[in-house]
């Protein structure tokens, strides 16, 4: 008997310390996900852009475009971001926007077109 006492002690003690761990549901603890990808995948791009230029496979005239259209993107990340969370629908809609300028960019730094 005083075996299942202490068993059931132990065991309510360490599932106790288990609970107190666990974030309650709809916390954050981390920064979010969503915005992590969104901001981080338009580093990268920013990036892609930067590397076009430095090589000579982008002209004046097409990283002005690309920027313009990646500064567009990251207005939408600012306004998405502005309620402090990034909903479902938002961040389909910004990937989406992204999958379209990372084409742009392939397109822009692979085409006949060169810096002079």
């Amino acid at each position: 008997m005083k075996r299942t006492t202490l068993l059931f002690a132990a065991l309510t003690l360490i599932g106790s310390g288990l609970m107190a761990q666990t974030p309650a549901p709809g916390t954050q603890t981390t920064t979010p996900k969503r915005e992590a990808r969104a901001e981080h995948r338009a580093n990268r791009q920013q990036k892609r852009i930067a590397q076009g230029v430095a090589s000579g496979q982008l002209t004046p005239k097409e990283t002005a475009r690309l920027e313009r259209q990646e500064g567009k993107v990251d207005r939408d990340i600012s306004k998405a971001e502005a309620d402090g969370k990034i909903t479902k629908k938002e961040a389909a809609k910004i990937q989406h926007e992204q999958n379209r300028e990372s084409r742009r960019i392939k397109r822009e730094k692979h085409d006949a077109q060169t810096r002079k």
